[in-house]
């Protein structure tokens, strides 16, 4: 048996092959189309119609959002009040550091009127 004869065997079976599975899958096909219409009954129905049109509700504001430009109004609004927060700590940390430099400040000119104090109390 030559390679063209195994070859041409390997082709037939699998083309015989995907026969019998396109034959499978048409009839799964048929019998998941019957299965969904027969599971629609009217009150699924009415169940489907109410849970869209609340899911379309609630998303409805949000389109109307990004569309008018609210949103990106609204997200630089919270980012700004995070930002303004951060920068009002930081201002708060900055006044209490010049206080306490202003302390330091002070303890160093009376060390140093000290020393001055003592250097001429010693002449």
């Amino acid at each position: 048996m030559s390679r063209f004869d195994r070859l041409q065997r390997r082709v037939d079976k699998r083309e015989r092959l995907l026969e019998g599975r396109y034959e499978q899958v048409q009839e799964r096909k048929q019998v998941l189309a019957k299965t969904w219409r027969e599971a629609w009954t009217p009150g699924r129905i009415v169940i489907a119609g109410l849970a869209a049109g609340f899911f379309m509700g609630r998303a409805e504001p949000v389109k109307i959002a990004v569309k008018s430009g609210n949103l990106m109004q609204i997200i630089s609004l919270v980012s700004g009040l995070f930002a303004g927060a951060g920068a009002q700590e930081a201002a708060d940390q900055a006044g209490h550091a010049a206080g306490q430099a202003g302390h330091a400040a002070r303890a160093a000119d009376q060390a140093a009127d000290s020393a001055r104090a003592a250097e001429r109390s010693a002449a």
